[in-house]
This record gives structure tokens, sequence and C-alpha cells, in this order.
């Protein structure tokens, strides 16, 4: 149980950097029953999805290093991360035999994951004026390695997603600091 919840972990995870491209993985890992197991994605014919995953794969992959794409992507990938996040962990959870109760569960908090990763991301955006392109393409690694890590090793995939969520807890008690500091700063 501790195992299957490490891999909805680093899914999440990845869903909180990538929207497409974590979906396009869970596809090839799937090679036979492409996108069988997604919900939603199950609905849609498999050269449908693959073929918007692709376009939207590519979107993420060259408009995360241009400021003008950054700013289009904080705005749509804050919108559906959560989306992102929890068809993944459900995903996830249906490859554990999950049942219904607690697909939802981990379904929701897999969404509510992907989401606080995605505010640390949109907090850095503004905080630092643009996400530098190494950055970008860093997250780019690490969500792909995330979902191969949550098939293949769950135990260090969800490791390195709870290590993410300390970063983003320390990424807010800096960001309170700053904010404090600047505020001291106008008022002299």
């Amino acid at each position: 149980m501790i195992i299957e919840v490490l891999a909805v972990l680093a899914v999440s995870a990845a869903a909180g950097m990538r929207i497409a491209l974590p979906l396009l993985m869970i596809g090839f890992i799937e090679s036979r029953e492409f996108w069988s197991n997604v919900p939603l994605l199950d609905r849609i014919h498999p050269q449908v999805v693959l073929a918007i995953l692709i376009s939207w794969s590519l979107f993420e992959l060259l408009g995360s290093k241009q400021l003008l794409g950054q700013r289009v992507l904080q705005l749509i990938q804050l919108a559906l991360s959560p989306l992102a996040g929890l068809l993944l962990a459900v995903t996830v959870g249906r490859f554990a035999d999950y049942s219904t109760a607690q697909l939802w569960l981990i379904g929701i908090s897999g969404g509510l994951f992907a989401f606080v990763l995605q505010l640390v991301q949109v907090g850095w955006f503004f905080r630092l004026r643009g996400i530098p392109p190494w950055v970008a393409v860093g997250e780019d690694i690490l969500s792909v390695l995330l979902v191969i890590y949550a098939f293949n090793a769950p135990e260090q995939g969800g490791l390195i997603a709870m290590m993410l969520l300390w970063l983003a807890i320390r990424s807010s008690s800096a960001w309170k600091k700053w904010h404090h500091s600047s505020k001291t700063v106008t008022k002299n």
C-alpha cells in the first residue's frame, strides 16, 4: 500500500511540473492499451489523444524556454494541473486495484499535490520575472523521470516527490520573508 502511495506522489509531482508530457509517458508505458486506464482519455480515440498530447508536449518543451511561452503555460497549467494530477493518480490507483472510494481519495490528493507544485512554480515565475531555461529543461527531465520512477522504482519517485514538497514548503517561507522585507523597504 505504501509503495502505491509513493507511486501516486511521483506521478502527481510530474503533473505539477508538466501536463501533457506525463500523460504522454503513461500512454507509452501502457503500450498495448494506450490510455485505457486513464479516465476521460479512455473515451477518446487513441490517435486523437496521441496527436493532442504530442502537440501540447512540444509546446510545453519549446514554450517553457521563452518568457511569453512561460506566461501562457503558467496560466494553462495552473488551471489544468489539478485535473492532470487527478487523472494520473487515478491511473496509478487503477494499476494498484484500489476500490472506488480509495481512487477518489487518491485522485483528489494527487490533484491537490500537483496544484501545490504548480502554485510554487507560478510564485517563482513572478518572483524571478521568468524561469531560467536551464530550470525549465530540468523540469522537463524530472517530469519524465518521475513517471518512469512511479512504475519502475516507486520508492525513489516518491522520495523525489516528497523532496519537491519540502522545497515547496521552504519556498513559501522564503517568499514570506522576502515579502515582509520588501514591505519594510517600501515604507522607508
